[in-house]
């Protein structure tokens, strides 16, 4: 996506595949608070549970923001599959926050290139949350490998 003429349809269409990807994350992190298994079960339940009403904010958010532009909000997520261990669910994890931080700062970069600088100051919101989520990620990952 070109930042330089960003239109109205370029973001509701980036919008969209941010939902998709909420979308995909609430699925992941419900399948593996339910998956988690071992010594650390308790632990890793938790974790993936707490995600989840974060990202259905960050869902409805992204929702919201397309209709208000005119467009209509994806019902599909991105696609998903499934790790079956521990140490794989949580580097699945790692890497799909990473490019979430990266697509929400591209799209940031659209929306103030469209001119919606509310819209910008709420994807930097969106993209500390993701940050942190990342960040715990990996504590959870040195804590395991030890």
């Amino acid at each position: 996506m070109d930042t330089t003429t960003i239109t109205k349809e370029d973001l509701i269409e980036a919008l969209n595949e941010d939902l998709a990807h909420e979308y995909q994350a609430v699925l992941m992190y419900t399948s593996y608070a339910a998956m988690a298994s071992g010594i650390h079960r308790p632990i890793l339940k938790t974790f993936f549970e707490d995600e989840i009403p974060e990202e259905l904010a960050h869902a409805q958010f992204l929702a919201d923001k397309i209709t208000a532009l005119g467009g209509t909000p994806t019902t599909d997520p991105a696609p998903l599959t499934l790790a079956d261990d521990t140490d794989s669910m949580l580097r699945q994890v790692m890497a799909a926050e990473s490019e979430t931080i990266e697509r929400y700062v591209k799209h940031r970069r659209a929306a103030e290139s469209y001119g919606d600088f509310g819209l910008a100051a709420e994807l930097d919101d969106i993209i500390r949350d993701e940050t942190q989520h990342k960040e715990e990620t990996e504590k959870l990952l040195r804590t395991l490998d030890t």
